[in-house]
């Protein structure tokens, strides 16, 4: 049986000879697969790939398409907040019944997705993730995830009997306080962060354990390619997570293999989507 995934990208334009390393790897490795990409994909507008008009349309296109089994972003980077509205404004039922799998900036759409009910969001690499050292093996983690032939090991290990949510830091923090902001009491939220400075990180999460009172506990992925700062911060990463789990109450539970790299591990929102093979 044929697993049909459509490949869209709400923020910026992914790379065709990417698209078409991806496209090579599962022809040749997943032969129950066919990949179909949004021709917007390759759109290129300043930042974004194509206008907001078009990045909604290709996305919906594919959500809505019932002979779409799966949807998985092509790239993250800045734009799917720009559609996130009217992206979930304009589902129908046959969006209810796929996977939906991204991270980075994509999250905002994810968590959209998780308030909303519709599909089942999942935190995974993006296909633009080939580019990186080990991107073919994070190709294959998504590609067995959503045909059904996942490997315990393709999950982030930590899951538990308790519903979960992973997010880009930057991300959850522009996330929280808005229409889109799904109810994560009692979940266990994971972050991750790149490229930000560690005073940015503990801004950020200041801004995010005060909007997160009530959740089970949080985790904390790879905080990656920080710049060098003027001056050291005094603390590192995970004393951050700490330090502010302490002063909002929140249970810090240890580190997560969540992150900006091709070991960044499958975490599917809520309860939903966890079967793996042993």
């Amino acid at each position: 049986m044929t697993t049909r995934i459509a490949i869209c990208c709400p923020g910026k334009r992914l790379r065709r000879e990417r698209a078409e390393k991806v496209a090579t790897l599962a022809k040749a490795e997943f032969p129950d697969v066919e990949l179909v990409f949004a021709e917007q994909c390759f759109h290129e507008e300043g930042h974004f790939a194509g206008d907001d008009d078009t990045r909604l349309e290709a996305f919906l296109q594919v959500a809505n398409d019932p002979q779409i089994d799966a949807v998985w972003f092509g790239m993250g980077g800045y734009g799917a907040n720009r559609i996130a509205r009217d992206a979930i404004a304009g589902l129908g039922a046959a969006a209810k019944h796929k996977k939906f799998l991204g991270y980075s900036d994509t999250g905002t759409l994810l968590g959209a997705l998780y308030k909303a009910g519709i599909g089942v969001p999942v935190h995974g690499p993006l296909v633009g993730d080939i580019k990186r050292e080990g991107g073919e093996e994070a190709v294959r983690r998504v590609l067995r995830y959503l045909t059904g032939t996942g490997r315990a090991g393709d999950l982030e290990p930590s899951l538990d009997e308790r519903p979960v949510a992973a997010f880009n830091l930057m991300t959850l923090a522009m996330l929280v306080g808005t229409e889109f902001t799904p109810d994560l009491t009692d979940h266990v939220v994971m972050v991750e962060e790149v490229g930000e400075h560690l005073y940015a990180v503990d801004r950020l999460m200041f801004h995010v354990t005060e909007h997160l009172r009530g959740i089970a506990g949080l985790r904390l992925g790879r905080i990656s390619q920080v710049p060098a700062n003027d001056r050291p911060f005094g603390s590192g990463e995970e004393d951050i997570a700490r330090d502010w789990c302490e002063r909002t109450g929140i249970p810090y539970l240890g580190r997560a293999d969540i992150g900006h790299d091709a070991a960044n591990r499958i975490v599917p929102f809520g309860l939903a989507g966890r079967d793996v093979q042993a």
